[in-house]
């Protein structure tokens, strides 16, 4: 691990150590909107947290992975999952280096999964092998634009690095091979918890795997 990569894992493991829940234990409206209107399979939780998200899907009957940095995130997560009387499995490690089948998952969420700008859209086709031909990715995460939002109020969260937010033509070209439900980029007022929580810039994708002949 690189001492970017131990940097960033501190980071984390340092704010999921606090009783409290970052992010609050509700999962994000646009992920539970969207999650809603699928049938129940298989779904791997990049960068899940404390596991709002992916605790929430089990609860719908999704068989739930989870993957993250942080230990302390882990902890939160399966106290989250006991409280709501679910299971779901959680690893911890580099995504780069978590070896899963190749199509093997029915849906992937990625939500404010953001990774160091060099290991990005690496990471984003990566994880695309892992989806299953006609699958779905569920994405929502903070616009290159947002950085102005966080000048204005710092409450709003995220990355200070503009290279690590996002843009509608980036996820366009990393998820090339996706037929596009949904690409847009707008402004919501986030209240998730203490570090989400005021007006930001949001990109939003859904889309699903083509099936090629």
């Amino acid at each position: 691990m690189s001492q970017n990569d131990e940097s960033y894992k501190k980071q984390w493991d340092q704010r999921y150590s606090d009783e409290a829940f970052a992010y609050g234990k509700a999962p994000n409206e646009f992920f539970r909107d969207q999650l809603k209107g699928l049938e129940p399979g298989s779904i791997l939780m990049p960068a899940d947290g404390e596991g709002r998200n992916g605790v929430y899907a089990a609860t719908l009957g999704w068989e739930v992975t989870a993957v993250d940095l942080s230990v302390e995130g882990r902890s939160k997560a399966l106290r989250l999952a006991d409280e709501m009387d679910v299971e779901i499995e959680y690893l911890v490690g580099d995504l780069e280096r978590l070896g899963f089948q190749e199509k093997s998952f029915d849906a992937i969420g990625l939500i404010y999964a953001h990774f160091l700008a060099n290991k990005k859209s690496s990471i984003h086709r990566k994880l695309s092998t892992f989806l299953k031909p006609g699958g779905i990715i569920i994405f929502e995460a903070f616009s290159k634009a947002h950085l102005e939002y966080v000048k204005a109020n710092p409450k709003v969260g995220g990355p200070r690095d503009i290279e690590m937010l996002f843009s509608t033509e980036e996820l366009a070209a990393d998820f090339s091979g996706y037929d596009i439900i949904m690409l847009e980029e707008l402004e919501v007022l986030n209240e998730e918890g203490r570090y989400h929580s005021g007006a930001s810039s949001v990109v939003r994708f859904v889309g699903k795997k083509r099936i090629k002949n």
